[in-house]
Formats: structure tokens, sequence, C-alpha cells
């Protein structure tokens, strides 16, 4: 059996020929292949760990199931799309809610395993019937309103929770974070979220030496002062030791508020393979499936001992195309790399203590730019908003979702905000197409913007 663990040496192993590309399946020197290795791993590292961050999780845990998700991904695809595997910044929202709503840790991983199971089982299904069946279900006025309003529903968290803690630092390091993504070039501009994170930590250390301590609102909201960067956790964590691990718990009520996810991370999936499939000229429809299977099982792997679930990170495909260099070897060092990070407390310590508003400047750009991936699906599918059908089903749950609006059912069940908004957009949508004249269902045959045509042989 073929798992796409063989590669040619490219060329001369040193430096891809001019206009030349290393297809998957090649790799320059192994030195050069772990340096490109280590490089994705920085690529990542931004968003890659801010995100167990914002979710109350093990940044230790994160990267390191960030690598055995990449492993089971690349052995799952047959090293046919490169791609790392890392935390989900959709799922952020999701974990605000449910331990708004009193949930734990474990109540979070468990509706993330859920979420990661229904991801797997669409992938299966799109393997079986084809990519067409993505549009049928979430055209794309559905999956650019969804993911909109999971994006602009994290707006409070920032408001409330991390701006309020050092607002001064927060506006500085979003500045900072929005120069360096504007004005950067090449790699460091798909690093700008992690550089973002040194410049904050770096100014608040300057802050803590020159102002002295900040009295303002800490992390659990009380006003105290403070130290802005306490690195008391730092000095006291082992240099080598196993991540905190924890076993999910399941509640229905988190289940509902994390489903609509899944929209999200099909999205995320379907616009990785066509990306990748664009820059090595290779034809990546009939893998769509296999790759929304494999992210969905290295999810429920990682949630069932209290990881993050996982998504393909755009940062990695940044540095594909700056580099010029495909290699699913490169990615396996990745993985290598990630799994050594995990395996040093230390160094998830020094990612723990990243001052909140060190976290508000970034979030800021951050959720925002989720939500706006939502308006890009659009523009990618040529929405038509001036439509009734399209308009009137998006406007309503992008109102309820960022608003956080909430239908009470009985003392026990209610849905709100991210659930009831997606619910929303999804019944609206179709329940309205019944009854819309002719005319208002035209659309292009387009998929979500993963995919660029419809697989009409079912398989």
């Amino acid at each position: 059996m073929d798992l796409g663990v063989r590669w040619k040496v490219h060329g001369d192993g040193r430096t891809p020929a001019p206009g030349a590309v290393v297809r998957p399946d090649e790799r320059l020197s192994w030195p050069r292949t772990f340096g490109l290795g280590a490089q994705h791993v920085v690529a990542m590292f931004g968003a890659s760990f801010v995100a167990p961050v914002l979710m109350g999780l093990d940044p230790n845990l994160a990267i390191m199931m960030s690598g055995v998700a990449t492993v089971l991904f690349l052995l799952a695809t047959r090293g046919r799309v490169p791609s790392y595997l890392g935390c989900s910044l959709s799922f952020v929202g999701v974990a605000a809610v449910i331990r708004a709503q009193g949930g734990t840790s474990a109540t979070v991983t468990g509706a993330c395993l859920v979420v990661g199971a229904a991801l797997f089982l669409i992938g299966l299904a799109v393997q079986r019937f084809g990519a067409r069946i993505i549009h049928a279900a979430m055209p794309p006025v559905v999956t650019g309103a969804v993911v909109m309003l999971i994006g602009f529903n994290l707006a409070p968290v920032t408001a409330a929770t991390y701006w309020p803690q050092d607002q001064w630092t927060a506006l500085l390091v979003m500045l900072f974070t929005g120069l360096a993504v504007v004005g950067l070039r090449g790699f460091f501009a798909r690093i700008a979220i992690f550089l973002g994170l040194v410049f904050g930590y770096g100014l608040s250390w300057v802050l803590d030496r020159v102002f002295g301590q900040i009295h303002s609102a800490d992390g659990s909201g009380k006003v105290t002062a403070h130290w802005r960067l306490d690195l008391s956790g730092v000095a006291k964590a082992d240099w080598l030791g196993l991540p905190s691990f924890h076993a999910p718990s399941f509640q229905w009520s988190a289940v509902l508020v994390a489903l609509p996810v899944v929209i999200a991370l099909v999205a995320e999936n379907a616009g990785h393979v066509k990306a990748v499939g664009e820059m090595t000229g290779a034809d990546l429809d009939d893998k769509l499936g296999t790759a929304i299977a494999a992210d969905g099982a290295a999810s429920m792997l990682s949630t069932a001992v209290g990881g993050p679930p996982n998504t393909t990170y755009s940062e990695n495909i940044g540095v594909m195309a700056a580099t010029r260099v495909y290699s699913t070897a490169a990615y396996w060092a990745a993985a290598f790399f990630a799994l050594l990070f995990g395996l040093c407390p230390k160094f998830g310590a020094i990612v723990a203590a990243i001052p909140g508003g060190v976290l508000g400047g970034i979030t800021v750009i951050l959720y925002g730019m989720i939500g706006l991936l939502g308006a890009q699906i659009w523009t990618n599918a040529r929405v038509d908003l001036r439509n009734p059908l399209n308009l009137v089903p998006a406007a309503a749950g992008l109102i309820i979702g960022i608003g956080n609006v909430s239908m009470k059912f009985t003392s026990n069940f209610t849905l709100s905000g991210i659930a009831l908004g997606t619910l929303v957009v999804i019944t609206g949508y179709h329940v309205l197409r019944v009854f819309a004249p002719a005319h208002f269902k035209v659309e292009e045959p387009l998929l979500d913007e993963g995919t660029s045509s419809y697989d009409e042989s079912g398989g």
C-alpha cells in the first residue's frame, strides 16, 4: 500500500530550478526539508497557539496533537495533499459560549468531538456521492453567512474580556499587527499574527519595567493591581514532560452550539484542497472527501484526549506559495517538531503567559478576519444579495448570530447565537426556496470556494 512516504530528490536537492516546483512526492535534501518543516511550524504558530489559549485548553497538548493530526492527514491522503492541521479558530466562539453557560474544558472538547464526527461523516458522504452534495446542502450564500456569524459573534469576547485588561497595549498591538499584515512581504507577512504576539509580549515587559503594575481587570474580570506579563508560571514549569490530558464529556446544549462550525470546516478544507490543486497543477477533487474525513478523524482523536479540534491552515499554503516547495516530507518534519514542542511544558507556560491586552489587540483583527472570510466566500461564488432568496435568510441569521439572540423552548433547552443563527440561515434558505419564484432560484453552478465543478460521476 502506497502511504505517500517515499520521495524522489528534486534536482540537486538544493533549490528548485527556475520556474519549477517541488511536487508533493519530491523533496529537497533532508537538512533543507527539516528547515522547511520548522518554517511551517513557525507559520502556523500564531493561530495554533492562540486558539487553545482563547479556548482555555492546554497549548502544549494542542501543538502535540496538531503534529499527530498532520501525520494522520498525510497518511489518509496518501501524501497527495500537503497540509498542516492546527487548532481551528472557528471553535473559539463556541468555547466562549459553552463556558459562559457553565461548561468545563471537558464539555468544550466533548462538543468539539461531536463536530469532528459530523465532519468525518460528511467526508465519507462526499467520497460516495461527489462534491456536488456540498453545494446542494450548503450553497455559498449559506456557507458565507455561517462563517461570517461565527467570526463576528466573537466581538463581545474581545470587547468584554481581553481589551479592558490593558487597552493601550491592545491598541498598539492591533496597530503593529495591522501594519505587519499589510506592510510585510512574503513569509513574514504569513506570520504577522505571530510577530504581533512577540511585539506585544516585549511591549508588556517594557511597560511593566517603566510604569510598574497596571490597575485593571485581570483574566477573571476582577479589577486588581497586577503585572501585565506574569512569568511566574514559566519559572515553575519543567523543560520536559507530558501535557495535561482529560476525557471529554457530552451535553446536548453544548453540542448544538458547536455543530454549526462543521460548515466552516467543510469550507476551509474545500478551499485548501482547491488551492493546493491549483498551485501544483494536480486535479485533487477526488481527494476532497478524503481530506474532509481525515480532518474529522484527526479532530476526534485530538478532542478525545483533551486537545482542540483541527483544520487545514492557510498560513502554510502561503509558505508553499512563497517557496514553491509542496513536498509532504516537509510536513512530516513539521509534525516531528510539533511533537517535540508539545513535550516541553516550559514552552507552553510561555504561551499561557501572553498578557490579556496583547490578546485584545490580536483578536480584534483575528476575529474580524474570520468573519470576513464569509464575505470572501460570497464574493468568490458571486452571491447576489439583491436576490431576496439570498438576502433574507442571511440577514436574519447574521443579526441573530452576531447579536446573540436566544430562543427559550423549555426550562432546560435554549438556542442562541451561533447555533440559532445557523439554523435560521440553513432552514430559512431551503424553506424559502420552496416558495420562491423560478427567477430567484437561478444560480451559478459553483461549489464552496474549494471546488470548481460538480462531480457528475457521483464518486
